[in-house]
C-alpha cells in the first residue's frame, strides 16, 4: 500500500491507494514530520479496515449550499448566484455530495441545454464547481467528488450580434421616458456604468466642479472614474437636490430604485425599439465611441473591463480605422519607391567624371 504527501497552502495533505481506488485527506499539519507520522497512522487504520472516508461525514448537497450560500453572501455578483444555488439545490439538493459525479452533471447539462442558452447553463456549472471546490476547503467532500464535477465540460457559446442603439433610437427612447426614468436612461448613454451602479449612484461620488463621476463599488471591484460632458453636466445641476436623501435617483421615500425594468420596456414599446436591454445602452456607449474614434484602450477604461479581451468585440465597430491604418503603408511604399526613382534618374545622369554619391532616404 503506497502513500504520498503534498501541500495544500501551508497545510500537508496525504494521497492513499487502497485496491484501486484513491484516498486524499487533510492531515491538518504543517510540518513535514508531523504529516508523516500522520499518514504512517493512517495507513495501519487502513490495513484494519479502518478507511478515511469513514471520517469524513455523509454531507448532502443541500447542506453545503446552506454553507455556501453564507460564504458568498458579501461577494460581487451574489443576487445571481443565489439563483443558481436555488436551483442547483431543486435538482441536487437531497444527493449525498460523495454521489455526484460526472455522469449525473452530464445528464443535468444536456437537459438545461434544451431550453436554456449554452452561456447561461456555462454560469450554473461554473456555481456549481466553485461550490465543490469550497466543500473540500470545508472538509465536506472527498477530491474524487471535485475531480468528477471538473471533468464535465463547458459548452460552446453562440454568442450574437452585439446588439447597441442608433443615435435615432437614442433620441427616441429618451422622448418616450417617463420623468424619473429618463436621467437614468441619459445617464447610461453618456457614460456606459451598469444598471446597478447607476441605481446606487450618490450626489457624494459626483464632482461637478472637476467633471467627473467617482464609482468605487463596481463588478470589478476597482474603482474608476468617468467624465461629465457637458450633457451629463447641465442634467445634474437642474435635477432636484433632496437634502433627504443621499442617492441622485431615489424614491419618494428618499431610497434607491432597485428597479426600472417595467417603465423601461414601456419606453422601448414606446419609442418601437425591439431586441434591447437596459445593459444595451452600456453596448451602445462603448459602440457609439468607437464608431467616433476614440481607441479601445480609452474605452476599456471607461467601461471598467479588467482585459482588454472583453472591450475587442466592439473593435469590427471601426473599419475605417483599419482601413487607415493599411493604407499607411501606401504612403510608406510610394515615398520609397519615388526615392528610389529619384535617385536611379540621377545615378544615369552622372557623367562618368562625377561620383555617384546617392543616398536612399
Amino acid at each position: 500500500m503506497n502513500g504520498s504527501l503534498y501541500k495544500r497552502g501551508s497545510v500537508y495533505w496525504m494521497a492513499v491507494r487502497v485496491e484501486g481506488k484513491l484516498y486524499r485527506e487533510s492531515t491538518g499539519k504543517t510540518t513535514k514530520r508531523e504529516a508523516i507520522d500522520f499518514l504512517d497512522e493512517r495507513k495501519k487504520e487502513i490495513k484494519e479496515n479502518k478507511l478515511p472516508n469513514a471520517k469524513l461525514p455523509n454531507y448532502k448537497f443541500a447542506e453545503l449550499s446552506k454553507e455556501y450560500g453564507t460564504f458568498v453572501e458579501n461577494q460581487k455578483g451574489y443576487r445571481s448566484k443565489k439563483t443558481f444555488i436555488r436551483q442547483l439545490v431543486e435538482v441536487f439538493g437531497n444527493m449525498d455530495l460523495r454521489d455526484l459525479d460526472t455522469k449525473k452533471v452530464e445528464k443535468w447539462q444536456s437537459k438545461l441545454l434544451k431550453t436554456r442558452k449554452p452561456a447561461t447553463v456555462n454560469r450554473k456549472l461554473a456555481c456549481l464547481k466553485h461550490m465543490l471546490t469550497k466543500a473540500i476547503d470545508w472538509n465536506m467532500a472527498s477530491e474524487e467528488t471535485l475531480k468528477q464535477v471538473r471533468k464535465v465540460k463547458f459548452m460552446k457559446e453562440k454568442n450574437r450580434k452585439l446588439r447597441f442603439l442608433n443615435t435615432d433610437e437614442c433620441q427616441r427612447l429618451i422622448d418616450c421616458c417617463s420623468p424619473h426614468l429618463k436621467p437614468i436612461v441619459i445617464t447610461a448613454i453618456h457614460t456606459g456604468m451598469r444598471r446597478g451602479e447607476i441605481l446606487g449612484l450618490k450626489w457624494e461620488q459626483i464632482d461637478l466642479r472637476h467633471g467627473f463621476i467617482s464609482l468605487t463599488d463596481t463588478k470589478s471591484g476597482e474603482g474608476r472614474q468617468i467624465s461629465i460632458n457637458d450633457t451629463l453636466r447641465m442634467m445634474f445641476e437642474e435635477m432636484p437636490h433632496s437634502i433627504e436623501s443621499v442617492y441622485v435617483f431615489a424614491g419618494r421615500d428618499g431610497d434607491p430604485l432597485t428597479d426600472v425594468k417595467h417603465s423601461f420596456n414601456t419606453a422601448l414599446r414606446k419609442a418601437e425599439i425591439c431586441n434591447a436591454t437596459f445593459h444595451t445602452l452600456r453596448h451602445t456607449f462603448a459602440s457609439q465611441l468607437v464608431m467616433a474614434g476614440v481607441d479601445l484602450t480609452t474605452v476599456k477604461e471607461l467601461l471598467g473591463h479588467k482585459s482588454l479581451n472583453m472591450t475587442l468585440r466592439y473593435s469590427h465597430l471601426a473599419p475605417e480605422h483599419k482601413s487607415k491604418a493599411v493604407k499607411v503603408l501606401d504612403e510608406i511604399m510610394v515615398k520609397r519607391s519615388t526615392s528610389e526613382k529619384i535617385c536611379s534618374q540621377f545615378v544615369h545622369n552622372l557623367t562618368p567624371e562625377e561620383p555617384a554619391t546617392c543616398h536612399k532616404s
